[in-house]
Parts: C-alpha cells; structure tokens; sequence
C-alpha cells in the first residue's frame, strides 16, 4: 500500500472503537499486550476531523501535536520523536490481517514448550538467580512464571520488533482500525521518552507498539514498569532485571499468590455436566472434587488448595484434557488474554522444572476451524436463535453460550467448544 494512497483515507477511519489491540507475536507467542489494560498517566481525546474531509498525515499529526501538548508533553519532545516520521504500509497490513487458520493448542503448546525454550530458560533461571531472588522477595511472583513470560514473549529479549513504536503508533493513530485506542497509546510512549527512560531511535517494538523483552504497550509500561538495577531509568529493552522486576510488578497488581500452583490437570467423570466449563463459574477445589473430579494417580492435593476457588478449563473440548485453574492463571490472563497463552507460561514454568507435562490425550482428528468457518458457525447459531453475537470470527462469551445451548439441544456434551460437527449439522438445518 502506498503512503499516498493512506494519506486519502476517508476520515471516518478515524471514528472507531476504542479497544485493545490483538498484537502480533515477537515470538512464536502471543504477546503480552494482546490483553494489557492500557492505564495512561493522561487520557487521550480522539482527533477527529471535519466529517468526510480527507486529511492528510500532516494535518493529523498538526492536529495530534496541539493534544500532546495539552496533554503536557513539552513541544521538542514531541518534535524530536517525530522528526522524520510517516506512515508505515506494513503497520497497516499488519492491522487489517486476519489469520484465516489457528494452531490447535497442542500444537501451539509444543512450540510454546520447545525443548531449546526449556533449556536456555533454565540457563537464565541460573545466570539471574541473584537478581530473580530479589525480585521474588520484592513482589512474590515466582521466578520460574517470570522466566516463562520472558521466553514467550520474546524468546528471551532475543525477539523484541524492530519497528519504531512512534513510527507505529502514528500510523494506527491516522489510519488504524482503533485509533483512539493509539493516539493513547502514542501519548504513553511520548511521556516514556519525556521522563528520559529511553530515545526516540531505541524504543522499538512490534508493529502495534509492545515494547521491550516482556513487551509491554506504553500506558502499562507507565503504569508499572521498574527500574529494578537501580541505574536510574526504566529499561524494559537493554535491561533484563528491570523486564523482569516489571513483569512481576504487573502479575502482582493482577492477583498473583505467591506459592500457590496455577492449577492442576484433572480427571472428569463419566456423565459429567461440561457446561461447567464455564470461565465466569467458579468453586473451591473441594466442590469440584464432590462432584467426581479427579486429580491423576499420584497427585497429593498441597494444604489449603481444596479451599482456593477454581474455574474449569477444557482447551479442546471435552474430548481433550482437562484442567482445573486458579488465581495465578487468571492473573497471567490479564497479561494476555489467550487460554492457550496462559497454559503455554504455566507448563513452561514448570517444565524448567521438569514437570509441566500433560497427560490427557488432545484430539488430534479434530483441528480448529478456519476464521471463516467460525463466521459461518457465528451466523448460523443466531439465524438458529442461539444468539452468538457478532459474527467475527471470535470465539467469545458470547458464542460459547449459544454453542452450549446448540449442543445441550442436540443431547450432546455442551463444552462450548466449537467443531466441524457442530458447524455441519448446523449447515443441515439438524
């Protein structure tokens, strides 16, 4: 896409949902800002045009330096970050693509846990060992946990992006999908660069803007990145133990327990009630265990566990294994908003370990549908009254609701778990 060709976009691009970004991997991972609450030191007010006036970049970035200002980011702050800047066509790209195929999660697992992954995190689990103790003291958030998030999110600092984060942000702010949601996020990273903690050349990210070895998106880094080595700025990019020391202030502020497992893989009972599988329903581990739920042969439930509240996880469907998790999972939620993701960071952390290993069976004859086939089951659940929502291709709250209700008429498990079986009887009007 030519950058003449994004300077004619129709402002009504402009005027569009505010909501978090979904961001592409650094790693072979999500990253940590697909579910990042954005919490700016200064709200941001969406620029928006005279109605169906095309505007050019310049009149954007016009427009947007007289909010900065506002937002009291000093005028050569504002004009060294964006001396030489325009539109970025590959920040477009990448903010219009939709993957149309998903990895299964045991796929996804598997190079999320790869035994290189495994090795190098428990040489660094060493290396840093002086400093992860310190940090654990400090916010109570494991070390494995916070190894884990590191090699997920960036192999290690080894894959942090390589594109300039105000290039990016300034681009999704003009011509983005969610250009409020980046003008904020373009105010946060022109405070990072006002409060000294890095220059306009080195703050790189990926094409939506996370930052760093633990990519944060800049109103978290406002919000709770650290300087932990003490050297007097907050470098989430150069510096390993401030990455870390910031990760674990983030995990702290969303809930982690310190000791507390993640969660445990079960055994659920013939004629169990999968509608339970439910993210909102949750129970202490004692309920569970009354209603049949059993931990695998040799597992000792640690004490004070059958009291914590816990919520049922079926990754695949209730043909696949089965999970039970607690506070320290939901706190790696908030991280990123991917089950898939939160399972990958608790097996690995335990497979530094030499645990982490899953021993229920995944159901490999059943891959996951294509977005458009998600679409399709979206719109045929609600042409069918079981209302799910809007069709986009997002396997939500919304969709596992009408998907439960679909199987629960069909007398078959209601896992809220979306397959080809489903999508063809739906096709068949059945």
């Amino acid at each position: 896409m030519l950058v003449s060709r994004i300077c004619r976009r129709r402002s009504s691009r402009l005027v569009a949902a505010s909501s978090l970004f979904l961001l592409a991997a650094c790693s072979q991972a999500p990253t940590a800002a697909d579910a990042l609450p954005g919490s700016p030191a200064a709200a941001a007010t969406e620029v928006i045009p005279q109605a169906d006036q095309p505007q050019s970049f310049e009149q954007w970035q016009a427009a947007f330096r007289a909010q900065a200002l506002q937002a009291g980011i000093r005028g050569e702050v504002i004009d060294s970050a964006f001396n030489g800047v325009s539109p970025d066509p590959s920040v477009i790209q990448a903010d219009r693509s939709q993957p149309e195929f998903t990895r299964p999660v045991w796929e996804y697992l598997d190079s999320a846990i790869s035994p290189v992954r495994v090795r190098k995190g428990q040489a660094l689990l060493g290396q840093y060992a002086d400093a992860l103790q310190r940090i654990e003291q400090r916010y109570g958030v494991d070390r494995q946990a916070l190894v884990a998030v590191w090699g997920m999110e960036s192999s290690f600092g080894q894959f942090q992006g390589d594109k300039s984060v105000i290039r990016s942000l300034a681009t999704l702010g003009y011509e983005g999908r969610r250009p409020a949601f980046a003008q904020e996020q373009l105010i946060a990273a022109l405070q990072i660069l006002q409060n000294g903690d890095i220059d306009p050349e080195h703050m790189l990210g990926s094409w939506a803007g996370a930052m760093g070895q633990t990519q944060f998106i800049p109103t978290t880094y406002n919000a709770h990145a650290v300087d932990f080595d003490g050297d007097g700025r907050r470098d989430i990019w150069n510096s390993a133990v401030d990455a870390l020391a910031s990760t674990a202030q983030y995990l702290q502020a969303s809930g982690w327990q310190h000791g507390q497992p993640w969660g445990l893989e079960v055994q659920l009972p013939q004629g169990f009630d999968y509608a339970q599988a439910d993210g909102s329903l949750r129970k202490p581990v004692s309920e569970w265990l009354a209603q049949g739920v059993k931990l695998p042969p040799g597992t000792v439930l640690q004490p004070g566990l059958a009291q914590l509240q816990a919520n049922l996880l079926l990754p695949a469907g209730y043909r696949g294994p089965a999970f039970l998790v607690l506070d320290n999972f939901r706190a790696i939620l908030k991280y990123n908003n991917s089950s898939s993701y939160a399972l990958g960071v608790s097996l690995l952390s335990q497979r530094f370990a030499s645990g982490g290993y899953v021993l229920g069976s995944w159901p490999k004859d059943d891959l996951p549908l294509s977005r458009t086939e998600r679409i399709e089951l979206q719109t045929l659940l609600s042409a069918a009254q079981y209302d799910a929502g809007t069709a986009d291709g997002i396997i939500g709250a919304n969709t596992r609701k009408a998907i439960r209700s679909a199987q629960q008429a069909r007398g078959w498990p209601a896992d809220g778990y979306p397959t080809h079986k489903l999508l063809d009887s739906l096709r068949q009007g059945q």
